[in-house]
């Protein structure tokens, strides 16, 4: 007869409980007419070994990433789901979560300084999706990192203040250019209320913290 082992059982009296105690919060939530956030992704953060990166720089973010991965491999021979990657992302790199029609329709590019290597001009289109000239740099870009279980938000509070900035820039109301964004996002990234309740959150269910 299989017996659970206490660290599962542990777990899932955890998990119940997130849930009761969650299903007030959201109750409430509705009745003051307030967006209804969805935090279950959370309750897949189980492996061994799980960290959140508080990313604030475009130019080493998704390689720090990328390298966490490769040392737990190389190191451990761990792989997902036995390591949990949570990237958090905020108004400095926002374009790591820019879809190509975003980069199309708004100025990304020079607005964040980001050049597209094979032409030497402002980027319109994500250029940290995916390619690359070698294979660090090509395993270092969005859809790698997700294929390896890697889970990417966008601060909705940052996503308002990069609305704001993009519709000053082209001339359009920031409503129409908050609600563009939030539907152009890279397929796979999730919306969260604020980057640093996140932070804490994701600390609560055992994340170490790395700011990069």
């Amino acid at each position: 007869m299989n017996t659970p082992s206490r660290r599962s059982f542990l777990s899932t009296v955890a998990g119940a409980a997130g849930v009761a105690a969650a299903a007030p919060n959201l109750l409430q939530a509705q009745a003051r007419g307030a967006e209804v956030w969805d935090f279950t992704w959370m309750d897949k953060l189980t492996g061994k070994h799980r960290q959140v990166f508080d990313l604030s720089s475009l130019d080493a973010g998704l390689r720090v990433v990328r390298n966490w991965y490769d040392a737990y491999e190389s190191v451990f021979g761990l792989r997902h789901p036995d390591v949990n990657a949570v990237v958090g992302n905020a108004t400095p790199t926002f374009p790591y979560n820019a879809g190509d029609a975003l980069y199309r329709k708004f100025p990304i590019g020079e607005q964040w300084q980001v050049k597209d290597p094979a032409t030497g001009q402002w980027a319109t289109r994500n250029v940290f999706l995916e390619g690359g000239a070698s294979p660090t740099e090509r395993e270092s870009k969005v859809r790698p990192l997700q294929a390896r279980g890697a889970v990417l938000w966008m601060c909705n509070n940052a996503l308002q203040r990069v609305a704001g900035r993009l519709a000053g820039a082209v001339g359009q109301p920031v409503p129409e250019v908050y609600a563009e964004l939030r539907a152009g996002l890279v397929p796979g990234v999730i919306v969260v209320p604020a980057h640093t309740m996140l932070i804490g959150l994701c600390q609560e269910r055992g994340c170490t913290y790395e700011m990069v």
